[in-house]
């Protein structure tokens, strides 16, 4: 065999191999996965290395760094194969950066976490956003809600003392933020909603019974589900001390609305909502309600819309903590490949909603 039909040979099984298209692609994804050789040059490199696409015959793939190693290859300095891939880098750094936000007595000013980080305060803004889907004030708001519901949710000591034990460092810094999160005062919410009114009925539509509920504040729950009485079970669960009044005729009303929008999105859903949540989980239902009916995106596109493409996995759990169906549209989030994934009321009535929208946008 000659040493051109060699070369082709060695070509050929690089270019089939599909590792070869992450490398020409430079796709970040495979990173870790694999790592690649250059004879050439005697180095190795990871798939997203930046450096020139060598030519295939000179291309050898290997599953560890170590077995590039063994075969003789030093890792590239360009891409530092040898080291955490860059994302990995600023994940562990954030998370470090987490940590201390975590256990600061007040709020760490921008420039204070940037000298830690060792970055620009611009860029550690950037890098943060990106890892955690928040800015760093905002993720230590969302610490400190969180906070609170677990010091009220603890008996003993007084509405004042959780508000302070979980880094307000006054009672009016909490109403700032803390009541977007609890959906009423402090002392309600350790009271599990004792003196909230929430109003409530319960219908049929073709997807099964509808629960529609109310606070003060707007509708705070749109459920679905087979058993009328399990859904009554579950809006009673979140509030174990709320007043709860049903059968209204005017109510019922509202529960006409949002059962015709089910049945013909075409007509819309204008209704004031109380939203309750984390910041991070605002922000997702706010990106799904930007998603027009009839359209879908899937959870990497929507992690991307705000901001925060690594968080994949958290948009699909803000996805799975929505109580207002259809109201926030989280039936309209699919898996990258389009496939229908798991729903918080069942894939197939996430199914026939997408067809409602369908047929309502379809000439």
């Amino acid at each position: 065999m000659n040493m051109s039909t060699q070369t082709e040979q060695r070509a050929a099984a690089t270019v089939n191999d599909p590792r070869w298209a992450a490398v020409v692609a430079r796709d970040g994804a495979a990173d870790g996965r694999f790592f690649y050789s250059v004879r050439t040059t005697g180095v190795y490199c990871r798939p997203s290395c930046a450096a020139r696409p060598a030519r295939p015959e000179n291309v050898a793939f290997h599953d560890t760094a170590e077995a590039a190693r063994a075969a003789g290859f030093r890792p590239c300095l360009r891409c530092k194969p040898d080291q955490l891939p860059a994302a990995a880098l600023q994940a562990a750094r954030v998370a470090e950066l987490c940590r201390y936000i975590e256990t600061a007595d007040a709020v760490p000013p921008l420039a204070d976490l940037a000298r830690r980080a060792g970055l620009s305060p611009y860029h550690l803004h950037r890098v943060f956003k990106a890892v955690t889907g928040l800015t760093p004030r905002a993720y230590a708001t969302a610490h400190r809600a969180r906070r609170l519901r677990e010091a009220l949710g603890r008996r003993g000591g007084t509405v004042t003392d959780a508000i302070y034990d979980a880094g307000f460092n006054s009672g009016g810094r909490y109403y700032e933020t803390a009541d977007g999160v609890l959906g009423m005062t402090a002392t309600r919410y350790r009271a599990g909603g004792a003196g909230t009114a929430i109003r409530f009925a319960i219908g049929q539509c073709s997807l099964g019974a509808i629960l529609v509920a109310q606070s003060e504040r707007g509708i705070c729950a749109i459920l679905l589900g087979d058993d009328p009485d399990a859904l009554a079970r579950d809006l009673q669960d979140r509030f174990p001390q709320a007043r709860l009044i049903g059968g209204e005729a005017d109510f019922e009303d509202w529960v006409a609305r949002v059962v015709g929008f089910v049945e013909a999105p075409g007509l819309g859903l204008d209704l004031p909502l109380d939203v309750r949540g984390t910041a991070f989980q605002q922000r997702v239902w706010q990106a799904l309600r930007d998603i027009p009916p009839g359209r879908t995106a899937s959870y990497a596109e929507v992690a991307a819309r705000i901001g925060a493409p690594t968080a994949v996995r958290a948009v699909a759990q803000a996805c799975a903590a929505n109580a207002l169906a259809v109201a926030i549209p989280c039936h309209r989030v699919v898996r990258s490949d389009g496939a229908l994934s798991g729903y918080r009321w069942g894939v197939e009535r996430k199914r026939q909603l997408l067809a409602l929208e369908q047929e309502a946008i379809t000439p």
